[in-house]
């Protein structure tokens, strides 16, 4: 689905939302009120210059329109893989980015990341994966390292990597595998905005991921591990 098509569908009541090249913001009305909306399109590679517009405009929304919901509708291959851009800090511009969105949850905007076409490495982790929930429309395309990048860094056979994928879905793309492991909290299709109603109304209780990705069988381990290094640092 095309962003501007995805915007009509989520806000019938009307919406602001300006587009610049790859890059869009503004806000949207729905039932909740006015929802900010800050994303990209075309699969953009976020580099520098769009990491810091995007970081940018979620201060802008949490200086001037204190709790007002923001929505991430980031559409992206991954961070800007270029000299330049590694040249130029873009690990700290991207940092900045998460921070930004890690600074409107503190200060008590409610965030939803919604992946509505394609969600690849440093361009999800540090956008949409960082809201308080993350939602994805069923034909979204989500992954965070293919299978022969991964086994170039961690040095396991190809082999091994694509027969794992098969029962595991930390080892595998999709969005039904994020879906499994709780990164995804839920596919949305059919009335989109009354779904982005729904999860706008309903209560946030901290990050449940982990427990979520272990009711569904996506992560067995990581919600045990994560308790045991907490109790263990206590103790």
């Amino acid at each position: 689905m095309d962003a501007r098509t995805l915007l009509d569908q989520l806000f019938p009541a009307g919406h602001d939302v300006v587009f610049d090249g790859p890059y869009f913001a503004g806000s949207g009305r729905c039932g909740a009120g006015s929802v900010a909306v800050i994303g990209s399109v075309d699969a953009a590679p976020i580099g520098i210059e769009l990491a810091h517009r995007m970081a940018g405009a979620v201060l802008d929304v949490v200086r001037e329109h204190p709790g007002r919901p923001i929505l991430l509708a980031v559409d992206t291959s991954g961070q800007r893989l270029s000299h330049r851009d590694e040249l130029l800090g873009i690990n700290g511009y991207m940092a900045h980015l998460a921070k930004c969105i890690a600074l409107a949850r503190n200060r008590g905007h409610r965030v939803l990341g919604l992946v509505y076409s394609k969600a690849v490495s440093g361009g999800f982790l540090a956008s949409s994966l960082l809201a308080d929930v993350c939602y994805a429309l069923p034909d979204a395309e989500v992954m965070v390292m293919n299978l022969p990048a991964m086994s170039r860094v961690t040095k396991i056979a190809l082999e091994r990597l694509q027969a794992l994928s098969q029962t595991s879905p930390v080892f595998a793309p999709g969005v039904a595998n994020y879906l499994a492991m709780g990164a995804v909290e839920a596919l949305w299709d059919g009335d989109l905005a009354q779904r982005l109603d729904a999860a706008l109304a309903a209560p946030v209780d901290g990050d449940r991921r982990r427990a979520v990705g272990e009711a569904r069988g996506g992560r067995l381990l990581a919600r045990r591990v994560a308790e045991r290094v907490r109790t263990d640092a206590v103790g």
